[in-house]
Formats: C-alpha cells, sequence, structure tokens
C-alpha cells in the first residue's frame, strides 16, 4: 500500500501539469494580448516545475525514493575529531528538517570530554536516501582549535555512512550462529528505567564484522528489533557495493572508493570555503552549509554522476579510532 500510494503521487504530479499545459495552450491559441502577462506568469510556473522534475529523474536509483539510515564516526584526533563529528551530526538534522523530513537518533556516543564520538540516525522523507548518499566518505575540518590554548591550526576527519532503510522490504537470512549479541545500560539521557536495566544492545555480524547498536528504545526487544532492521540494510547495502564495483572492474571504470577517501573540505581558517573535492563545487559562506544548506552540494554530485560517471576518489589518510 505505501509503494501504491507513492507510485500514485508521482503519476498525480505529471498529470496535473499535462492538463496545465493543455489549458496554457489553448489560452495562447486564443490571440489574446489581454491574457499576455498571465499566460508569462504560468509559462514560468510550469518550467520551474518541470525542471523540478528533470532534477529528480537523477534520483531514479532502485532505492533512492527510500528512508535513509545515516550514521557518522569521529576520525583519529581526540576531541577535536568528537567536536567535528558533533558538528556534522548539527548539520544532517538541520538539513532534514529543512526538507521537513523526520529525524530519530538510533544510537550516539558521548566523546570523552566534548562531541560525539558516534551516532546513529534514521532520516525518513520523501528521496531521503537519494539525496544523502551524495554524503557517504570522508568529511574534513580546518579550523583554529577551541580546545587548544595555544590557538593553532587543527585538521579533523570524520567518516559519514548511508545506506538505504530497506530492511522491511528485503529478504536477508541471518544465521544466528553468526551474530554476536551484548546487552548493556544505556548511556546519555535517559528515564530511570533506561539507566537501570540492560536495555541497550550490540549486535556483532562476525562474518562481516559489521558492527550495529541502538539504546535510545524503551526496552531490550524494541532495541533489538532496531538493530537487526540496521542489520540487515547494513547487509544488503554491503552486498550491492560489492557487485557494482566487481562489475565497474570488469568494465576498467574507476571503483568509487569507500569510507577512506576524502570527498569535501571545511575551511574556517585561514580563510572560509567549502569545497567538494569529486565535482569541485565551492562555496564561501561557511557558515549556511553547517546549518544544512547542503543541496548545492548534493545537486551537483548528482550531475557529476551522470554527466561524467562515478566520482574518482582523493585520498584522505584518515584513520579511524575503534
Amino acid at each position: 500500500m505505501r509503494e501504491l500510494t507513492r507510485l500514485r503521487e508521482q503519476v498525480a504530479v505529471w498529470q496535473s501539469i499535462s492538463h496545465s499545459l493543455n489549458d496554457t495552450l489553448e489560452l495562447a491559441e486564443l490571440g489574446d494580448e489581454a491574457l499576455y502577462d498571465e499566460l508569462a506568469a504560468e509559462v514560468e510556473r510550469l518550467a520551474a516545475e518541470v525542471a523540478q522534475l528533470e532534477f529528480q529523474t537523477l534520483m531514479s536509483g532502485q532505492y533512492d525514493d527510500e528512508n535513509a539510515i545515516l550514521a557518522i564516526h569521529a576520525g583519529a584526533g581526540g576531541t577535536e575529531a568528537q567536536d567535528w563529528a558533533q558538528m556534522l551530526q548539527r548539520m544532517f538534522i538541520r538539513w532534514a528538517e529543512q526538507h521537513r523530513m523526520k529525524v530519530e537518533v538510533l544510537d550516539e556516543s558521548a566523546g570523552d570530554e566534548a562531541g560525539i564520538k558516534s551516532c546513529m540516525l534514521s532520516i525518513s522523507g520523501n528521496y531521503a536516501y537519494g539525496w544523502l548518499r551524495s554524503e557517504r566518505g570522508v568529511h574534513r575540518l580546518v579550523r583554529i582549535s577551541p580546545y587548544d590554548s595555544s590557538s593553532r591550526r587543527h585538521t579533523s576527519f570524520a567518516k559519514v555512512e548511508v545506506w538505504p532503510d530497506v530492511a522491511e522490504e528485503i529478504e536477508i537470512e541471518i544465521d544466528e550462529k553468526d551474530l554476536r549479541i551484548d546487552r548493556f545500560r544505556a548511556s546519555g539521557a535517559g528515564g530511570q528505567h533506561v539507566q537501570k536495566n540492560e536495555t541497550a544492545v550490540r549486535i556483532t555480524h562476525i562474518p562481516t564484522g559489521l558492527v550495529v547498536s541502538c539504546q535510545n528504545q524503551r526496552s531490550l526487544t524494541q532495541n533489538t528489533q532496531v538493530a537487526m532492521n540496521i542489520l540487515k540494510s547494513q547487509l544488503f547495502d554491503l552486498a550491492s557495493r560489492t557487485q557494482n564495483a566487481e562489475i565497474a572492474a570488469l568494465k576498467g571504470e574507476d571503483v568509487d572508493a569507500a569510507w577512506g577517501s576524502q570527498i569535501r573540505s571545511y575551511v574556517l581558517q585561514p580563510y572560509k570555503m567549502v569545497k567538494d573535492h569529486r565535482t569541485g563545487h565551492e562555496v564561501g559562506n561557511t557558515q549556511a552549509v553547517l546549518d544544512g544548506r547542503l543541496d548545492d552540494f548534493m545537486e551537483a554530485y548528482l550531475r557529476h554522476q551522470v554527466g561524467e560517471g562515478q566520482p574518482a576518489a582523493v585520498d584522505a589518510g584518515l584513520e579511524l579510532e575503534d
């Protein structure tokens, strides 16, 4: 029913534009100069709608219209990297809110002094994965450290992972013998029940080494179910990307690098600039970007993929903490 509703909404948009075009053509054929301003305004409106629909064709991947799960991991660098990870978390939440998408924090590990070591977000909305898949990779920050008493310039890294939330739509059999399930008390903010009972869960898929944890639900059963759904989505995404990489290698094309590639730099000192290394797109208003204005970067990435194939990887030299 959800798929049927989505398809009906897409068809309705095209039908509405088709009717509007026919009505506009009929008015134009009347040749009445008094209708010129009205026709000009209608043509401008239709052109904008068609341009938006044209852009949506860039999100024609099999799962682009699905919800997304986004994870952020601080790189090596201690407090600096953990603060940067939290800045990225805020940036993506702001972006989602601007697009009226629902955001839920599934898991979060606080930093030692500030920021976060890692977090996992569920982002639900139209084409959430189609937009956010452009953000997979390593994000680099250059700034004067607020945690350095000598006010020196620091470079920090954080890894962003994104995969479609398709656990309910795929069939993946997971052998219980391949799982190690650890239970622990939830950390951070929460009610009395959450803090005093082992409601949090960490699931390790031994064959692949994938680790998923969830602690923000009210019960152990709920956290386990959410963690298993995330694990299914991760395994599906891993299999899909492995298959795509093998096909690309057979074709002799560049294979999109995994998390060890630097996709974007955010420079706050000695000048202000955010630059995407895959597309060359850059802006000088760094604060707007950190406040969630990411659409231009995402659109540039999607158009770059269509026009020039997969973007080449740029080595970032990232070393991640456990």
